[in-house]
């Protein structure tokens, strides 16, 4: 599919090609779009947005599209704080929560619910935002609930209601799992919906209508799923090992079907199943050759219809079931070449008076337009970053390697803007996770920051890495530092070969796991790295098990982490010996190192520790961000930590030794 949109958008980058010598501006990549999160509403008239204010936090605002000359309306928004996600309830009230992040890339710890019209009145908070507002009013007064409760789902019923899930203290037993009610937005009405439900719930599945239809539950590595039988009661479906095993877990529900995910040739498909015998059909309704299905579904309530699904393999893209909505993505794909375009609608497609199309492609921010069927009309609406000029940005390109085992890896290369007289200096970026899918083709602030500074950036989806097939999933367990770290020096080996790049100008970095791997591979493979840049990385394994203050669960260190990690005990030595902590002596390549202090996820004790086991004459910048957790929320942050980096590499890789 890149290759297809690729050759159509080099003429648009063209048009747009500018003269300026100037490098864009850090915050040029990393603040916050200038509208984002465009929705429609259920009936298609109205349009939500996310606005930034001049104060620099976004604000929610309505478009009424049927009088395109009035200016969009505020209706919700915080001095202090985000809005993070919103959501249309029916045509005239939304939800939304928040957050502190004030580049807008991250969510905030306690996000709370607020439900408001469209023309800003009946302003109700719905789920506290933190402990100190709990204790303001009565419980006769205060209807919110408390922090522990969070959104779910909006059901399609025009009912008021949205539908929230309750999560355990951690002073509560495991056995409590998630609780479900239905909470009416204007009344602030509670119904349980989880009356009957097994204990250790870990996730549920709603019907085209909102009503719990399937429920999975997690038990000392146990994976269970149930669905409700025709006479309301939960009936268990399947059973297996839930790191490992091979199991189907419920999807979607509607009407007599129901869609779940399982397994066709090692990949994940979609297959549909007679909702009464709960038998599924021997062909999958949807697979993509070399990718696992992930997307989301596309229903028409009035008409009970599933309409399609929205997917991503190498770039975005959909497919659709219903003819209307097939010759109406011709005819946006005609109107927009160049770019993946996806129509969006609320709940009425089929009789929608608009819908809403994003287009995505790698060197141009999302763009939003509104199509009328009626009319065969595409009118823009805005362009998310404005700013950002397509001639400035570097190409992305998905391509597939072989690890030195004969592995497949896919590896997404973004090259600097500008035609290259040489092999350049790049960037090994490693991402997070590590169990993700880490790369996407569309425009990505960080490769693209590097590309603008001249630097190659490839990006490997390493073994272990989700999206590409159970096989190359299962290939990545108990390999930290080992083959996975290997695959990361094959993509870097290719390029080489490729004549991409200066195999004498090269750093690697990443954050989260993508630190651990940057570590490794300074450590490992030294030979092929000048540099290294490592940003709220795992240091050493056992510290991930011991930490007992960190956010991962005791679900999962004791049955998830044993299986795909390594055994603190039957694996003790190979954690040992691919710890980067224990072989920071080991450690001779400068290196940039940078955490937040109130990480949960990676504690500031991994980087403050392997500082300290580093040889005292190492090479090292080391900076820590007091108000940052896992991964930078403000853009003060974002600027200084990758103008670091700028000048780090600069330093580096500006000349070849």
């Amino acid at each position: 599919m890149i290759r297809m949109l690729r050759a159509v958008l080099a003429l648009f980058v063209l048009g747009l090609s500018s003269n300026s010598q100037a490098l864009p501006a850090i915050e040029d990549f990393f603040k916050k779009p200038q509208i984002s999160a465009p929705k429609l509403s259920p009936g298609g008239r109205y349009l939500a947005i996310q606005l930034v204010a001049q104060d620099g936090f976004s604000r929610l605002a309505i478009l009424d599209l049927e009088h395109p000359a009035l200016p969009p309306k505020v209706v919700a928004g915080f001095a202090d704080a985000d809005i993070y996600q919103h959501h249309w309830v029916t045509e005239e009230r939304l939800v939304f929560d928040t957050t502190l992040a004030q580049n807008g890339t991250s969510r905030a710890r306690r996000p709370g619910l607020w439900a408001v019209n469209r023309d800003g009145s009946d302003f109700k908070q719905l789920i506290a935002a933190d402990r100190k507002g709990m204790q303001a009013g009565t419980q006769i007064a205060d209807r919110r609930l408390e922090l522990n409760w969070a959104l779910h789902s909006v059901p399609g019923d025009d009912s008021g209601d949205v539908v929230v899930e309750r999560h355990r203290y951690a002073d509560e037993p495991d056995s409590m799992g998630i609780g479900l009610a239905r909470l009416n937005t204007s009344s602030g009405k509670l119904s349980k919906l989880a009356a009957g439900a097994p204990d250790y719930v870990s996730d549920w599945v709603l019907d085209a209508e909102g009503i719990p239809a399937a429920l999975s539950t997690l038990r000392e590595g146990i994976y269970t799923s149930y669905y409700r039988n025709p006479t309301g009661e939960w009936q268990q479906w399947q059973r297996a090992q839930a790191y490992g095993g091979n199991y189907e877990t419920p999807y979607w529900f509607g009407g007599d079907l129901a869609l779940v995910s399982g397994q066709l040739n090692g990949y994940t498909v979609l297959y549909r199943v007679d909702r009464k015998t709960m038998q599924r059909e021997a062909q999958p309704l949807v697979s993509f050759k070399g990718y696992d299905y992930r997307g989301r579904l596309v229903y028409d309530a009035p008409s009970r219809q599933l309409l399609g699904l929205h997917y991503e393999t190498d770039a975005p893209g959909s497919y659709w079931l219903h003819p209307k909505l097939r010759q109406w993505q011709a005819e946006v794909d005609a109107k927009l070449p160049g770019s993946a375009n996806r129509i969006d609608c609320r709940r009425e497609c089929l009789t929608a008076p608009h819908l809403l199309v994003t287009a995505y492609s790698d060197q141009v921010p999302e763009r939003y337009f509104l199509y009328t069927p009626a009319s065969g009309e595409m009118r823009m609406l805005s362009a998310s970053r404005p700013w950002i000029k397509p001639s400035e940005m570097g190409q992305r390109d998905m391509v597939r390697i072989k690890a030195r085992d004969g592995l497949e890896l896919p590896v997404l290369v973004t090259v600097p803007p500008g035609k290259a007289q040489a092999a350049q200096p790049a960037v090994l970026l490693v991402h997070g996770g590590p169990y993700v899918r880490g790369t996407h083709w569309p425009w990505e602030p960080m490769a693209q920051f590097l590309a603008s500074r001249g630097y190659v950036v490839i990006e490997p989806e390493f073994r272990g890495s989700t999206g590409y097939g159970q096989a190359h999933f299962k290939a990545g367990w108990k390999q930290w530092g080992l083959a996975m770290q290997d695959d990361v020096a094959d993509a870097l080996g290719w390029a080489v070969k490729q004549g991409l790049v200066d195999p004498k100008r090269v750093c690697i970095a990443g954050a989260s796991y993508g630190g651990y791997a940057t570590l490794m591979g300074l450590i490992k493979q030294p030979e092929l790295y000048r540099c290294g840049v490592n940003w709220v990385g795992v240091t050493d394994i056992e510290l991930l098990y011991s930490i007992h203050w960190s956010d991962l669960g005791g679900e999962w260190k004791g049955y998830g982490m044993p299986v795909l990690v390594g055994d603190r005990d039957k694996d003790a030595e190979q954690l040992r010996a691919t710890s980067p902590l224990q072989r920071a002596a080991e450690l001779k390549r400068p290196l940039l190192m940078a955490y937040g202090a109130e990480d949960r996820r990676v504690p500031l004790k991994h980087g403050l520790a392997f500082r300290d086991a580093m040889p005292k004459d190492q090479e090292l910048e080391w900076v820590v961000y007091d108000h940052e957790g896992h991964g930078w929320r403000e853009l003060k942050t974002q600027q200084d930590f990758w103008g670091r980096v700028e000048r780090f590499l600069a330093r580096h890789l500006g000349a070849a030794p």
